[in-house]
């Protein structure tokens, strides 16, 4: 009984995990819902997370959160302030566009 419980819970438990985290710098990057204007476009990123575990589908929210955190995590390396979806997420990936708008840097 106890054993059943434990794997019933399971899907649960993993619904909740969040692998992906904040990277330094990253936080000052924004998502764009469209193109910027006026911006310098500085190139496009593709980042990948596990969209299922052991057959079983992830929440499509949070699989879609981690995708804008990871592209976020890679605007610093780029010098990019803002990020936009190029595509849909589609099997755990996505690719964004990487733009500069601010004065900075």
């Amino acid at each position: 009984m106890r054993k059943s419980l434990i794997i019933l819970s399971f899907p649960l438990v993993l619904g909740a995990c969040t692998w992906v985290h904040m990277a330094p710098g990253a936080s000052a990057v924004r998502i764009a819902a469209s193109a910027p204007t006026g911006c310098q476009k500085l190139g496009e990123v593709e980042v990948s997370v596990k969209h299922s575990i052991a057959f079983i589908e992830r929440n499509e929210l949070r699989v879609r959160d981690e995708l804008e955190t990871l592209a976020r995590n890679e605007g610093p390396g780029l010098g990019a302030d803002t990020m936009h979806p190029l595509t849909q997420p589609l099997n755990g990936t996505q690719r964004f566009a990487a733009w500069r708008c601010g004065g900075g840097s």
